[in-house]
C-alpha cells in the first residue's frame, strides 16, 4: 500500500541525527551513528503510520549499555530535544509488579504527559528513558535461590513493562500524586513512543575482564578484541527473553579515556569550562585552564571511575575556593595549572600565590 498524498512532514536523516549528537556528545561514535539511525527509522515509522501506511513496520526501542558517566542519559535528552519531543526521565528500581507497594510502570507515561503539557498528543510521540534497567534482572531463576517466589522488582517490573514497550494503548493517571482510588485517568497509545532503556551491566562487564584475564601475560594486556555483549549473555544476567525482544537496538558504550574527559570538559556548547570561565567573568575574572590542569582532572575521575558525570563536582572542588574569592579579585587573571588542581583534589593546604599568577 502507498502512502497518502498528505503533506510531507520533513524528517531529519540520520547524519543530521548524528551531527546534532556530535555537537554535545564527545566520543561514542558507533552509539551516536546507531542511536541517530534508530531514531530516523522510530520517526519515518510514526510518519508513515499517521498517513495510513499499512506495512510491516515494528518499533526501534534501544538498549543502552556502557559505565556510568559514558553519556547515557546525554544521547537520550538530546536526541530529545533535536526531535523536539518531550522527555521523560524513569530510574526503573522505583517501580513493581502492579498491585504491590511502589510505583507502577504507568507512571513513567504519566510524567510524559506531564511533561507534554498535558497533550495526549505530543505525548504519544515523546522519549521515555528508563534508567538502571540492569536493577530489574530476574533474581529467582532456579530452585538454589528461590523458584516460584515473586520478584516484583526484578522479572515482576520487566513483565509489566512489556506490553508499554510493545506499543498499546495503556490507562494512566493524569496525576502522579494522586491517590489511585482518586486519580482522573487517559488513554494513551503507546506505539510511537521511544523507549531508550539504559544500564550499566557492570556485574557482566567484571566477569568479561576477569574472563580475558586468565592465561594472558602483559604483553597481551590491552589486545584482546571487542566483543558485543549478546542477547544470552543478557538472558543469563537475569533480563527476560521477551523485554529483551522489545529492545531490537542494542547499544554498547565505551568507557571515556583521558583525552576523550578533556574533550567533554572544552569542546560542547554547554562545557563546564566555559560555563566556569563565564561565571568568574561575572566578577571580572578571567580564568585560564591549562592543559596539563584539564588532563589531571580527567584522569582523577578515572581513577574515582565517575566517567563525565563526575566531573562537575571535581571542576566544583578545584575551583570553589576561586570563585569564593572572586568578587574581590576584579580584573585580575587566574591561571590553573597541574599542581593546583592536584593539591586542590588532595585536599591538602594551598597557598593563595599558587593558582594566580597575572
Amino acid at each position: 500500500m502507498k502512502l497518502s498524498r498528505t503533506e510531507h512532514v520533513p524528517i531529519p536523516t540520520p547524519r543530521e541525527i548524528y551531527e546534532h549528537l556530535a555537537r554535545h556528545v564527545i566520543g561514542q561514535e558507533r552509539a551516536k551513528r546507531a542511536i541517530a539511525l534508530a531514531a530516523y527509522s522510530h520517526l519515518r515509522r510514526a510518519e508513515a503510520r499517521r498517513r495510513g501506511y499499512a506495512g510491516v513496520l515494528h518499533k526501534s526501542n534501544v538498549l543502552l549499555i556502557g559505565p556510568t558517566g559514558s553519556g547515557k542519559t546525554l544521547l537520550a535528552r538530546h536526541l530529545a530535544d533535536f526531535m523536539r519531543a518531550p522527555f521523560s526521565v524513569a530510574d526503573a528500581t522505583e517501580f513493581t509488579e502492579a498491585g504491590y507497594y511502589g510505583k507502577d510502570v504507568e507512571l513513567m507515561v504519566t510524567d510524559l504527559y506531564m511533561r507534554s503539557g498535558h497533550s495526549v498528543e505530543d505525548t504519544e510521540r515523546g522519549v521515555v528513558f528508563i534508567d538502571e534497567v540492569d536493577k530489574i534482572a530476574r533474581r529467582t531463576q532456579g530452585a538454589q535461590n528461590g523458584a516460584g517466589a515473586r520478584d516484583i522488582g526484578g522479572e515482576g517490573v520487566q513483565q509489566a513493562l512489556l506490553k508499554m514497550l510493545e506499543g498499546r494503548e495503556v490507562t494512566v493517571p493524569t496525576s502522579a500524586s494522586q491517590p489511585w482510588n482518586r486519580h482522573e485517568t487517559v488513554q494513551v497509545d503507546t506505539t510511537n513512543i521511544l523507549f531508550v532503556c539504559a544500564g550499566t551491566f557492570s556485574d557482566l562487564h567484571e566477569h568479561r575482564k576477569a574472563a580475558r584475564s586468565i592465561g594472558f601475560g602483559e604483553t597481551n594486556k590491552g589486545k584482546a578484541k571487542h566483543r558485543r555483549i549478546t542477547q544470552q549473555e543478557l538472558i543469563s544476567f537475569g533480563m527476560l527473553a521477551e523485554f529483551l525482544g522489545r529492545l531490537p537496538v542494542v547499544v554498547e558504550l565505551e568507557e571515556l579515556g583521558a583525552n576523550d574527559l578533556v574533550r567533554v570538559l572544552t569542546e560542547p556548547e554547554e562545557s563546564l569550562v566555559r560555563e566556569y570561565r563565564d561565571r568568574l567573568a561575572l566578577d571580572g575574572v578571567e580564568l585560564v585552564l591549562r592543559a596539563a590542569a584539564l588532563k589531571e582532572m580527567a584522569q582523577h575521575a578515572i581513577s574515582r571511575r565517575v566517567g563525565a558525570r563526575g566531573l562537575r563536582s571535581i571542576m566544583e572542588e578545584v575551583c570553589s575556593e576561586i570563585l569564593f574569592d572572586a568578587p574581590g579579585k576584579t580584573g585580575k587573571k587566574v591561571i590553573v595549572d597541574a599542581q593546583f588542581v592536584r593539591r586542590r583534589l588532595a585536599d591538602a593546604p594551598l597557598p593563595e600565590a599558587s593558582a594566580e599568577h597575572v
